[in-house]
This record gives C-alpha cells, structure tokens and sequence, in this order.
C-alpha cells in the first residue's frame, strides 16, 4: 500500500499529521509482552520462535494502534548466526564470546552463511506481513556494523566502547575486517527480511556517537552507504532509516552521504535545530526524550506538541530519541498519540 502514511513521509510528503511509532514499542513496560517472555523462557527463545515474537510485535499495534510495527528481534542475533556464542545475564544484558584477533576473525562464518540460523527471523516477518492490519507498515532492521562491532569485540556492552576502539588503534587490519564482514552479512540479513515482507528496513548505530573525526566518516557513514547502496540496487522502492545515534553535528548531511531515505535523531539535539539543519534533507524521525514516558501530564503534552511543531515543516515521522524504558507508564504512550494526532 503506496498511501501507508509512514511510506509517505519516507518519500518526502509533509503531511499535516506525522505518522508515529515507538522504538522497542513492544517491550517490558507492556504487562502482556511480560506474559509472553515468560511463556517463552528467555530472551532469545523469545526472539527464535517466530509465533511468539510475531505476537509482541503485535501486541502495541492492537493496544495503540500505531502506523508502523517493528520486527521484534536483537542486533546481537546476527553475530551469533556469523559464530559467535551469545548468551543473555539477568539484570546485566549480553554476554558473547569476542573476536579480537585474526584467528578469531577468520573462524566466523562467511557474510552469507548467516540464514540457516536467522530463518525464525525471517518466518517471523512472514508472520507479521499476513497478520499486521493493511495500513501498518512493518519496519525490519539490523545494527550498524560498528554498533555491532562494539559487542562482538568487548564481549559485552561497554560505556565507552572502549575495547572497540582499543582494537581499532592497535590492529586496523583485523577491526577493518570484522567490520567489513558486517557490513556484508547485514547487507544479506536485511535483504532477507525484504524477501520476506519487510516494508521498510531501519539501520541502528546505536554507539555513532563515540566515533569522532575521519573514523565516524569511515566506520558509521561508509558501512552505512554501502549497505544503503546495496539494498537500493536490489530493491529500489524499499526505504531506509539510518540512525546514527548521539552523531551531533554528523547528522548533518548524513542522508546525502549515505542515500538514507531518513535519519533518525535522539533527545541530545533539539527539533529546531534538527529541523534547520537535517531535515532540510528530506524525512526526519525522532525525537520525544523518552523520560516522558514514565513522568507523563502536562509537561508530556507540551513536549509532544513542541516536536509536532518544530517538525511541521517538512517530512517527519514522530519517535521517541531512544527506546522506551521498561518503566514506562502505558497510559502515557496513549496519552503521547492522542496529542499528536488530536493536537
């Protein structure tokens, strides 16, 4: 469906009513998206059966009624199909096994031996295109290659990625090369999840910001275009979101460097500046600071409109700056959309 108002503002439509969707919109703030991990046992066995993870990407679509659903999946799903170990600590995040050597580099999969272990993914997406209602868009993605990097190389989540960009400086050879096998193998996932269904594919590089200088050029735009580049040649009308998290001042051109058909921007940036300097461009998406979501009242309301209003110039589709946080009230969700679209 061409009149899908996401796919509008992607085109580059101002329309008087941005569309509106929430990063981790299906998530722990959500008691029945709680119900259904539990069922499911953990985390990744949550993401791996297709059923269930096509159930919580529906679950803030019956309850809110937003315009897109997001494929429910983790970044960390493709390491582990490239070989790593990959294993979830309570209360601590993600735990893999890291590559930080050229032996270790060498003993990951080749790019494109990546879909025997990601085909629940790809069913899941299947899934959601049958069962989503028509004017939902659905939205696959992946992590940027850097992003992705950081873990791969720390074992870990890092506060200042600093393993990653330890090995970056001591040996470029074996760091340029697991992000050159990034990029490929993100280029096949995510043509996959086209394949399946996937309407429009989101890039997160969540960790853009800690790269300054000529390496954010060469390790958060260059992957980014190549992989743009790629998905365009294949598929031409699908649309890419790139979001270069915490960037600054490099989300400044970033659409024309890297032929991102949006740029998603964070809280650290304010939509003024947003409006006048990225999305003169073309589609913004962003950018609500998420602790909204938990205070709520009033001053919910006020920022909600600030964003509209800042945004209303141009193409914009209406976000929050970061992922939803597992104490967030649901009825300030509720109470964000009906501001938006009832002013």
């Amino acid at each position: 469906m061409t009149d899908k108002t996401i796919l509008r503002a992607l085109r580059g439509e101002t329309l008087p009513t941005p569309p509106v969707w929430m990063m981790r919109q299906a998530g722990r703030y959500l008691p029945e998206y709680r119900a259904t991990r539990a069922k499911a046992g953990d985390f990744l066995s949550l993401c791996y059966d297709s059923e269930l993870a096509a159930e919580v990407t529906l679950q803030p679509i019956r309850r809110y009624g937003f315009d897109a659903a997001i494929l429910f999946a983790d970044i960390l799903l493709l390491p582990q199909a490239l070989g790593v170990d990959l294993w979830f600590e309570t209360g601590e995040g993600p735990r893999m096994t890291t590559v930080t050597t050229p032996a270790e580099l060498a003993a990951l999969k080749a790019h494109d031996d990546v879909h025997d272990t990601l085909a629940p993914i790809y069913e899941t997406v299947r899934i959601l295109r049958r069962e989503l209602p028509a004017e939902t868009t659905l939205i696959g993605f992946a992590g940027a290659p850097w992003t992705v990097a950081t873990y791969m190389i720390a074992g870990r989540g890092t506060r200042d990625q600093g393993p990653a960009h330890a090995l970056k400086a001591a040996d470029r050879a074996t760091f340029a090369g697991l992000i050159d096998l990034l990029t490929e193998a993100t280029i096949a996932y995510l043509s996959q999840q086209i394949e399946a269904g996937a309407e429009v594919v989101k890039l997160f590089d969540s960790w853009a910001g800690s790269l300054k200088g000529q390496d954010f050029e060469d390790f958060a735009v260059a992957p980014a275009a190549r992989i743009i580049t790629a998905l365009k040649a294949r598929f031409p009308h699908v649309p890419v979101i790139a979001f270069p998290r915490e960037a600054g001042e490099g989300y400044i051109g970033f659409a024309k460097k890297t032929g991102a058909d949006c740029v998603a921007i964070d809280n650290s940036v304010t939509p003024e500046w947003a409006a006048a300097k990225v999305q003169i461009d073309g589609c913004v998406q962003g950018n609500l600071d998420p602790k909204h979501m938990v205070t709520g009242g009033p001053a919910l309301v006020e920022a909600t409109r600030h964003v509209v209003e800042a945004f209303r110039g141009g193409p914009h589709i209406f976000n929050l700056g970061h992922g939803i946080t597992p104490d967030a009230d649901p009825e300030n969700v509720a109470l964000m959309i009906e501001t938006i679209r009832n002013g």
